[in-house]
C-alpha cells in the first residue's frame, strides 16, 4: 500500500481510489504521479490520473472497467456521471490457460480445526439438527418443533434450527427442480448431524416427488414426517427427532485437516474497498485453504461480468472452461429472456460507495476467489467435492447466494461488505468489513476488519490473523456475529410460474 490518500491498484491504472474524502484544490500523488483535484473526492470513489477522451478506457485492477461519456481531465471524479460499461451481450471465448494452474500450490500446507467427521468422510463445523419443510406451509410447525428440541436436546447437539422458507407448492417444471435440489443440497451439508423433513402432505413438492430427487439417505441420519398423517404432528414429530438427536449426538469434536473444509465466498453492500481489501484477503484465505486440501465456492454469477476472463485462465481443463463459458452465458440469457439489460448490477448502495459499473464490481468480486485453481462448475444443489476453488450458478442476490453456498456444502462463509448487512446463513458466517470505520459502528455485525490492510497492516499479517480466526470458528472455539444474534435464514431462487 501507499502512504498517500491515493490507492493506485495495478501500475498501468488510469484511476486511483481515494483512501478517505477528499477536497477540491488538492495536491496528491498516485504511482508517481502529482495532481490536483478539480472535484471532492468521497472515500472509495476514483480520480482520473491523465486526461482522458470521450470513449477512453477506464482502466482499474489492470483491466478496462468501462468507457468515458465524455471528456475527463486529471484530478477529476470518475464515477457513473462520466463512465459507462463496456458489456455487451453473449460472447465468444478462446481456450487460453495458464500453463500451470497449480503453480504455487505446491508443496501443500498443514492447518488443522476441530471438527466434526462425518461417515461419509466429509467435515462439519457444526453438529445442529436440521428441520427442513418441504413447504412454507409447515414453517410454523418446524420451529415449534425446533423450540422443544432445544430445550430438550441442549448439550447433546450444538443446535435444532428450522430452515423456513415460501417455496415448494404452486410451482411447476424447473422451477420446483431447483426448489427439491436446494433442499437436498441443504440436507446433504454436513453441518446437520441430522435432518427431519417435515411435509404437509398435499403439496406439489409432497415425499413422493421430492424422494426421487433427494437419492438415496441414511435412515438414522434423515427421517421424515408428513404432518397430515397423524393427530399429533408435534407429538409424533418429538419421537423422531427423539432418534435423531441419539444419532447425532454420537459426533464429538475432533483434530480434522483444514484439507476438510469447504468454505463458502460472498460479498454483499460492497464498496470500492471491498475489491481492495476485504475480498483480496479472502482470496489469500481461499488460497490457505486449497493448499491445505480444501474446497471453496464462489458464487454471483452477475458480477462476473466483465472478469471472467481472468477465471477461465484458470481452468484445470478445456472441460471446465467451457463449463465456465457455459455459466456465463446461460446467466446473461437469463436477463435477456426477461427483456433485462445485462449491466444493471452496481446496486445503489454500491454507486454511493464508489463502484461504477459492473466490470468495476465484477473484478473486485473475484478477489475472493484468489489465484486457486478452478476445478468445478456447481449447479443448484451440486456439492463441492474437488480441492479447488469451484464456480456455483446464482444471482447476486445476498439471502440467494449464501442459500446456495450453503446447499453446496459450505461449512463456513466469508461475507465481506462494505455498508453492513446483519444477514447469515445456517452455517458459520464470518462477517468481513472493508473498512475500519464499519467494523467500529456495526460491531454487532462485523466478525472481522479487513479494513486493517488500509491503515498500514501487511496482507501477510492480516491473512494469518484471519485464517486463525476462520479455524477458531471452524472448531467452535468462537461464534460469529450472525450465530449469536441467530441470523441464520435460507431464500430459494424463484424462475416460473407460481400456480
Amino acid at each position: 500500500m501507499e502512504n498517500n490518500n491515493l490507492l493506485l491498484i495495478q501500475p498501468n491504472d488510469n484511476v486511483a481510489i481515494a483512501l478517505c474524502a477528499l477536497k477540491k484544490g488538492s495536491e496528491q500523488e498516485a504511482g508517481g504521479r502529482k495532481l490536483v483535484l478539480l472535484d471532492d473526492i468521497p472515500p472509495a470513489h476514483k480520480v482520473a490520473l491523465c486526461d482522458m477522451e470521450t470513449g477512453s478506457e477506464v482502466v482499474k485492477y489492470g483491466l478496462p472497467i468501462g468507457h468515458t461519456t465524455k471528456p475527463v481531465k486529471a484530478g477529476e471524479h470518475v464515477h457513473i456521471h462520466n463512465v459507462t460499461t463496456n458489456l455487451e451481450g453473449l460472447l465468444t471465448y478462446s481456450y487460453k490457460p495458464k500453463q500451470d494452474v497449480w503453480a504455487g500450490f505446491r508443496p501443500q500446507e498443514e492447518a488443522w480445526f476441530e471438527g466434526y467427521l462425518r461417515e461419509d468422510g466429509r467435515a462439519g463445523t457444526r453438529n445442529e439438527i436440521w428441520i427442513v419443510p418441504t413447504v412454507g406451509c409447515v414453517n410454523r410447525t418446524a420451529e415449534i418443533l425446533a423450540k422443544r428440541a432445544n430445550e430438550r436436546y441442549a448439550g447433546i447437539v450444538d443446535g435444532v434450527r428450522a430452515l423456513t422458507h415460501n417455496a415448494g407448492c404452486s410451482q411447476l417444471g424447473n422451477d420446483l427442480l431447483m426448489t427439491q435440489k436446494i433442499l437436498k443440497g441443504l440436507i446433504n451439508n454436513p453441518n446437520a448431524g441430522a435432518v427431519l423433513v417435515l411435509s404437509l402432505g398435499c403439496e406439489n413438492n409432497g415425499l413422493e416427488y421430492f424422494k426421487p430427487v433427494l437419492g438415496e439417505v441414511d435412515p438414522n441420519r434423515v427421517k421424515f414426517l408428513v404432518t397430515q398423517d397423524f393427530e399429533d404432528e408435534y407429538e409424533e414429530g418429538m419421537k423422531l427427532l427423539d432418534e435423531l438427536a441419539e444419532y447425532a449426538g454420537k459426533f464429538h469434536r475432533e483434530k480434522l485437516s483444514a484439507g476438510l473444509l469447504t468454505i463458502g465466498l460472498k460479498c454483499g453492500s460492497s464498496d470500492a474497498f471491498s475489491g481492495v481489501s476485504a475480498n483480496p484477503l479472502c482470496g489469500r484465505i481461499t488460497d490457505r485453504v486449497v493448499k491445505c486440501g480444501g474446497r471453496a465456492i464462489l458464487t454471483e454469477v452477475s458480477e462476473m461480468f466483465g472478469a471472467e476472463t481472468r477465471l477461465m485462465e484458470r481452468a484445470v481443463s478445456k472441460e471446465v472452461f467451457e463449463d465456465i463459458v457455459g455459466l456465463i452465458n446461460n446467466f446473461k440469457e437469463y436477463f435477456m429472456r426477461y427483456g433485462q439489460p445485462i449491466d444493471r448490477n452496481p446496486a445503489p448502495g454500491n454507486i454511493r460507495s464508489g463502484i461504477s459499473t459492473d466490470e468495476d464490481k465484477a473484478l473486485g468480486n473475484i478477489q475472493k476467489g484468489g489465484s486457486a485453481p478452478i476445478v468445478d462448475v456447481l449447479y443448484y444443489g451440486d456439492q463441492a467435492q474437488k480441492n479447488g476453488l469451484s464456480l456455483l450458478i446464482g444471482s447476486g442476490n445476498d439471502a440467494v447466494s449464501v442459500t446456495n453456498l450453503t446447499a453446496s456444502g459450505a461449512t463456513v462463509i466469508l461475507f465481506t461488505t462494505g455498508n453492513g448487512n446483519p444477514f447469515g446463513a445456517f452455517v458459520p458466517t464470518v462477517k468481513i468489513s472493508s473498512n475500519t470505520a464499519l467494523s467500529r459502528k456495526k460491531a454487532d455485525w462485523i466478525d472481522y476488519n479487513a479494513g486493517q490492510v488500509l491503515d498500514g497492516k501487511s496482507f501477510d499479517e492480516v491473512t494469518d490473523d484471519l485464517f486463525r480466526t476462520v479455524l477458531d470458528v471452524a472448531s467452535g472455539r468462537k461464534q460469529t456475529k450472525n450465530e449469536e444474534f441467530d441470523y441464520r435464514e435460507i431464500s430459494i431462487f424463484r424462475d416460473g410460474v407460481i400456480l
